[in-house]
């Protein structure tokens, strides 16, 4: 006797969620306010969605859904020097405990 075991057909693995950031501006000014929107996709669907600017954060609990897209405004603070990059963190968590983050940044101008 002769057993054997395998997937019968090809599907895509688990893995973590999709993210995206598209921002208003690419520059900010200290203090100044980041604007933009998120997207966020996973076909396990998602748990919850953080996103960081310099010190400020949100946050978005999104159970069960395959898809998430939101428009943002968050504070910028004051001390920052012409030139220097403020931190853009975008993280999210799909149902099954995988976690993908997306780290950027944009340029305090004069």
């Amino acid at each position: 006797m002769v057993w054997a075991s395998g997937c019968l057909s090809e599907r895509p693995r688990p893995g973590p969620p999709a993210l995206q950031i598209v921002f208003d501006q690419t520059s900010v000014h200290s203090p100044d306010t980041l604007t933009g929107q998120i997207y966020v996709s996973d076909p396990d669907g998602l748990d919850s969605v953080w996103l960081t600017v310099d010190s400020a954060h949100a946050a978005a609990d999104v159970f069960l859904q395959t898809s998430y897209g939101s428009s943002f405004s968050l504070r910028v603070g004051s001390g920052r020097s012409t030139g220097q990059r403020v931190p853009v963190q975008l993280r999210a968590r799909d149902l099954l405990g995988f976690q993908g983050t997306l780290d950027t940044s944009v340029v305090v101008a004069p």
